[in-house]
């Protein structure tokens, strides 16, 4: 493999064709030698509503193949300064979900102790806890930049501790998160009591509700973000459902008044200076979007996240 290999170029091989990788990007076996790489976790045994997240990760790839090198508006060029690769999907245990929470950790502290920071291709927002995990063993407890239209920080769900609207509870309770570095970002709709957002707040987190983000820029809050982050390591995770359905309908549990899908790319772009350590985008249900859309504009928000790593290490 090249120090930089490039996506296939549409100029090379018709997008419609060519190999079947993030970007079209060259597949590796292991992390060793990448400093970033794309990674599916096509789990979705902790969902509660509409199934169907497993296909996330061939979907976002499927999509991404619409995806050119350079960010025309930031200017980035990630393949000019690290070396990316697909490095395939986590082998979960699609009929035990405490299995594939132990194998999702496995492997993810290989990727980390290969020294390549993984962006994810979910699978539902389950697998936030097991790469956590992996990240606190790496880097302790690290920042969150999270984006979501629900906390995610149920005690429990039918009686279960762990599944998709769990994962920063238990992240909480095993000293996963620095707590005064966390922000939760488009939190709306409905809900069981004051409880499910106000005990994020009560553990320190920064909670933005999608009505705070109605009809204005967020670079602004952003700003505010970075500096609340300052240097230490940060993690991203976007669920997609953190936006309107009206732009990505395919996903499990849409709350209406979301995101707009600018201010998704805000978000991210927003992380630029920071040390993000890995980032994914989950809960991309195939069977619900049609047109292809989300998982499209899921592959954008992947790439977002690229363009924001950290260069590699000097």
């Amino acid at each position: 493999m090249p120090e930089h290999p490039q996506p296939l170029s549409g100029n090379e091989m018709p997008r419609f064709a060519g190999p079947a990788t993030m970007m079209r990007l060259p597949s590796a076996s292991t992390a060793r030698g990448l400093d970033a790489c794309f990674i599916g976790v096509p789990l979705d045994v902790g969902t509660s509503n509409r199934p169907g997240a497993r296909f996330g990760p061939r979907a976002i790839r499927a999509e991404s193949c619409l995806l050119r090198p350079y960010n025309m508006a930031t200017g980035a060029a990630p393949f000019e300064a690290l070396t990316v690769a697909d490095v395939g999907d986590v082998a979960i245990n699609t009929y035990n979900l405490a299995a594939s929470i132990g194998i999702t950790e496995a492997a993810y502290d290989a990727v980390l102790e290969a020294g390549c920071r993984a962006l994810t291709l979910g699978g539902d927002h389950t697998i936030a806890l097991p790469i956590l995990r992996a990240m606190r063993r790496r880097h302790g407890p690290v920042g969150l930049v999270h984006v979501d239209a629900h906390a995610d920080a149920n005690d429990d769900m039918f009686g279960e501790e762990i599944a998709h609207g769990t994962p920063f509870r238990r992240a909480v309770e095993e000293g996963l998160l620095d707590t005064a570095r966390v922000v939760q970002i488009g939190l709306r709709g409905t809900g069981y009591s004051a409880g499910d957002f106000d005990w994020p707040r009560a553990q320190g987190f920064r909670v933005v509700p999608a009505d705070a983000c109605w009809n204005r820029s967020l670079s602004p809050l952003m700003h505010e973000v970075r500096e609340q982050m300052g240097r230490g390591p940060v993690y991203v995770s976007f669920d997609i459902d953190g936006l309107d359905p009206s732009v990505a309908p395919g996903t499990g549990t849409p709350e209406f008044a979301g995101l707009t899908a600018a201010q998704g790319f805000e978000v991210i772009r927003g992380c630029q200076g920071l040390d993000i350590v890995g980032g994914d985008v989950v809960e991309v249900a195939p069977a619900y979007d049609t047109s292809g859309n989300t998982a499209l504009l899921a592959a954008n928000l992947l790439y977002e996240m690229l363009c924001v790593l950290p260069g590699p290490a000097s």
